[in-house]
């Protein structure tokens, strides 16, 4: 009989483990049996997936970012990361991306990795990683998948890691703790108008592509003196004002609340880090609409000095510096985790989403060594859908072409529709794909 100590046989090896990032640590309490933070990166490529090839590539995939192959458990105080035996099935892929991640039926993993056709696209839970860190996983899986399948000789680099290396501690560290000050801002802010719209069942997400050539948008981001993104926030910002006004057409201006769009920043480009897990912050330039009507100039002037303000390191630091000295009080850290999940998860219901009208999250554009392009003929970026937020934007630019996609849990395309439209009358070309059948 086997002696035991602390309910673990002695010899055996304890699993190790890894605190929650400050980011991540909403995600956990934040969930619920219909929606769990999702995102998406996909690449196609010029040959059909040998699916073989695609599960030894991520078993190799896992031995460079063993952050991966971690599950979520319960403490006492905070949810932490534990070591997850086996490996994560290789499936193949579905016609509504980013459903809610089942962890019991995933084998308790917070990613997996799906195929269909010529396509590989991985799905990761929050917890894990934001988009930047999304990307180098899906890229070195690539890369990898590419060496087994064709021996191709990827160099390593420019967020392609090299899986015969040993991980990093640097991969894993909590930037937010790391480069948090004293000195803090409060991030609370007014309610904003959010898109109304009839509920799909929680099966169903729609996605909605538009094909754009990527120079069409910065020709004209370049003669308003904005950058792309901030292009592309205006059109949302201008768009959903004029949904606003024809919802509540006919009440005072004073009925109508305020237009913000949730604008993702990636925070590595102000600090030393190469973190793969969440390092990014939220800003939300937007217009009032009770102020009086906008022109799209308008919108556009407030967008670029909103964005030369606010998504500054000084400004973004004293945000996330709010947040990890919080973590830090004493009486947070004793408060039993039970009590913990109950407010995180009221404050995310009653704030979270709700601060912003919608999200656009760009990644920007996507560069591949010329021995990797030559095979991956696309890619692209989703967001899952979000609770209050039903109707959601993520970007990619890749081999000149911009990908848009929209996600939404409602039944009304008219964000989409009219976003597209707006783009259409501005001389810009746009493609459209979808994965419903209207």
């Amino acid at each position: 009989m086997e002696k035991k100590i602390n309910g673990k046989n002695i010899g055996q090896k304890s699993k190790s483990w890894m605190r929650l990032d400050n980011a991540a640590k909403i995600y956990p309490a934040a969930k619920n049996r219909n929606w769990t933070a999702l995102f998406r990166i996909s690449a196609e490529f010029t040959e059909k997936i040998d699916v073989a090839a695609l599960e030894e590539a991520q078993k190799n995939v896992l031995t460079r970012f063993p952050h991966y192959a971690q599950r979520l458990k319960k403490g006492l105080f905070w949810y932490y990361l534990e070591q997850n035996d086996g490996m994560p099935a290789v499936t193949e892929d579905v016609g509504n991306p980013c459903v809610r991640m089942n962890l019991c039926e995933n084998k308790r993993f917070m990613f997996r990795v799906r195929y269909y056709d010529k396509r590989i696209a991985v799905e990761i839970f929050h917890v894990l990683a934001d988009g930047t860190g999304g990307l180098c996983f899906l890229k070195t899986l690539a890369a990898e998948y590419l060496k087994i399948r064709y021996g191709a000789d990827i160099p390593r680099g420019n967020g392609i890691l090299d899986c015969t290396e040993p991980p990093k501690k640097s991969d894993i560290e909590d930037a937010y703790l790391k480069y948090a000050r004293k000195t803090t801002n409060s991030r609370t802010e007014k309610k904003a108008y959010y898109i109304k719209g009839t509920d799909e069942p929680i099966d169903v997400v729609h996605i909605t592509t538009g094909i754009i050539p990527v120079e069409d948008v910065l020709e004209k981001a370049k003669c308003t003196g904005v950058t792309l993104n901030e292009y592309l926030t205006a059109v949302m910002i201008a768009v959903i004002d004029k949904m606003q006004r024809e919802e509540k057409k006919g009440k005072f201006l004073r009925g109508l609340k305020p237009i913000k769009i949730n604008v993702p920043v990636d925070l590595r480009k102000f600090y030393d880090t190469n973190t793969l897990r969440n390092f990014a912050l939220f800003v939300n330039p937007g217009i009032d609409p009770r102020y009086g009507e906008y022109s799209f100039e308008e919108i556009l002037k407030i967008v670029h000095c909103y964005m030369g303000l606010e998504a500054t390191e000084k400004m973004l630091n004293a945000k996330f510096s709010a947040n990890v000295n919080n973590e830090k009080l004493k009486l947070l850290r004793i408060t039993p985790l039970f009590i913990k999940n109950a407010v995180m998860k009221m404050l995310y219901i009653v704030w979270g989403d709700r601060q912003t009208s919608t999200t656009i999250s760009n990644l920007g554009r996507v560069e591949l060594p010329e021995e990797m392009a030559k095979y991956v003929t696309r890619m692209d970026f989703i967001l899952g859908p979000l609770l209050k937020n039903r109707d959601v934007c993520a970007a990619l630019s890749y081999n000149g072409t911009l990908y848009l996609n929209f996600t939404r849990t409602i039944a009304e395309p008219t964000l989409e529709r009219e976003f597209f439209r707006y783009l259409v009358k501005q001389g810009i070309h746009v493609k459209i794909e979808s994965n419903q059948t209207y």
